[in-house]
């Protein structure tokens, strides 16, 4: 129950972050939680404004002894990822989402937490709303439609901000602090087909890969997880190679930054063939489970005998469709040569929807070498375009360059060594953050990243760890009261 959550320390983050949960903010579809943000500034006489694409601003004057100090922009967007397990009945338009404590996690029943940035705004309104916590001047910004686009930071304002720090609340390790990020760009294929009457003769399945963990497409995409999308590709491949099976739908996947969980196709076979066909997918489909064991060991394949459809795909687009699926590159495709363990590049092939005449592949590219993002694009446009698919881009977004000279860099680095008796880990990560669009307009202001401690971001498996949280509740409070002077 939320009642659990609002009893855990810090009460003051947990609590905004209930409320905040309560609210439905899916991407692209902000406008109750923007008024939420506006009528909280507002219950608390800040002076609260909101630009043309619906970020929101909210400004807060410092604490008295404080008023000297650098004005600091803490930074979190609004909207959250919406996964949902298949067996899950629940709606991200109308429903707050339902969490529950497992030991030192705070999870969601069956869909994502939205820690993911919702911990980072909570953490603001937490200061916002604090009457005792020391702080400088604060321009508390909120934007919108990170996850599918970062429109929000890219219509952005020139001239609107006027801190000198940045404090991008959107890092997902206690111990790190971000100085950098990957830029990314969807990469999308799509063409049209014939359909054919379905052969007479054939025996129709449905295929449904469930039970991957999934995961981030950024910060989880060098974890060897498994992609519902290319085991699909393999398991039609295969039937098509040996059994000249034809396809009716598939349906895989469903967002760009989120490694697909689940695809379902439906398919015939000639009904001689039913059986060995059977006999050799099961094969086909314990091989697979042993070789994501270790990853993803819930993976479930499942055939199941159903009607047979009307219609299928015309052939020679299927045996192309299937070849260029097989030929596309998923996951890790550089690794970078300037920062250790760094994945430089890489694809996710996303979403795979066919029917009803129709094909559409969706990807998001990542990369902080602008070069090979371009590569990795080409390839991609060169493989679906073999097929005769019209390739489009979108959502083209820069990377963060790392500041290694940063000032507050250095004033985070120590405070958290003497916090913690550690060193923190400076670094760069592949996931995007809005501190590279942000800093187009701002190429002046300091920008670091850091939060608690979240895992299975943009998956159902994400969770959020309570004694992170109170970690990193510590470290926010005690870098605001060490902001140096103007």
């Amino acid at each position: 129950m939320n009642l659990e959550i609002r009893n855990l320390e810090p009460k003051e983050l947990w609590n905004k972050f209930a409320d905040l949960n309560a609210v439905p903010r899916p991407s692209k579809k902000e406008e109750r939680v923007i008024e939420f943000m506006k009528t909280f500034g507002e219950s608390l006489g800040l002076v609260v404004e909101i630009d043309k694409v619906g970020n929101v601003l909210i400004k807060k004057p410092a604490t008295p002894g404080m008023e000297n100090r650098k004005t600091v922009v803490m930074q979190s967007h609004l909207d959250m990822v919406h996964q949902k397990n298949a067996d899950t009945a629940f709606d991200f338009d109308t429903q707050g989402i339902e969490m529950y404590v497992d030991g030192d996690w705070v999870r969601a029943k069956g869909t994502t937490l939205g820690a993911d940035n919702g911990l980072g705004v909570a953490t603001i309104m937490a200061i916002l709303e604090s009457k005792e916590i020391v702080h400088p001047p604060i321009e508390a910004l909120f934007t919108i439609d990170e996850e599918t686009g970062m429109t929000g930071a890219m219509g952005l304002q020139p001239n609107w901000l006027q801190g000198d720090i940045l404090l991008n609340l959107d890092t997902e390790e206690d111990d790190e602090i971000g100085v950098g990020c990957a830029g990314g760009i969807d990469v999308t294929a799509e063409r049209t087909y014939k359909e054919e009457t379905t052969p007479e003769g054939t025996t129709a399945f449905r295929i449904s890969v469930t039970g991957l963990n999934g995961g981030h497409s950024g910060m989880d995409i060098h974890k060897g997880l498994g992609n519902a999308n290319k085991i699909m590709n393999r398991l039609l491949f295969d039937g098509f190679e040996n059994f000249g099976l034809r396809i009716h739908e598939i349906k895989g996947g469903s967002l760009r930054n989120a490694i697909p969980r689940e695809s379902f196709a439906t398919v015939v076979v000639d009904t001689i063939q039913s059986e060995a066909f059977q006999f050799e997918t099961s094969i086909l489909i314990t091989t697979i489970q042993k070789e994501l064991a270790l990853v993803d060991p819930n993976l479930s394949i499942e055939l199941e005998q159903i009607e047979a459809p009307n219609s299928v795909m015309e052939l020679g687009v299927q045996e192309g469709v299937l070849k260029s699926l097989y030929a596309a590159h998923n996951g890790v495709y550089a690794m970078s040569l300037s920062i250790p363990d760094l994945v430089e590049t890489s694809n996710n092939i996303a979403k795979v929807t066919i029917g009803s005449g129709a094909i559409k592949i969706e990807c998001l590219t990542r990369s902080s070498v602008e070069s090979s993002k371009l590569d990795m694009v080409n390839k991609l446009r060169a493989t679906f375009e073999l097929i005769g698919c019209e390739v489009t881009t979108d959502g083209d977004y820069p990377g963060w360059a790392p500041n290694m000279d940063s000032a507050i860099l250095k004033v985070m680095d120590e405070l958290y060594q003497k916090i913690n008796g550690e060193k923190a880990h400076i670094a760069a990560c592949h996931a995007g953050l809005e501190c590279g669009i942000l800093g187009q307009n701002y190429p002046d202001m300091d920008m670091i990243s850091f939060g608690p401690t979240i895992l299975g971001a943009h998956s159902p498996d994400e969770r959020a760890s309570i004694s992170s949280a109170q970690k990193y509740w510590n470290f926010v409070k005690q870098i605001l009261e060490s902001i140096p002077e103007k």
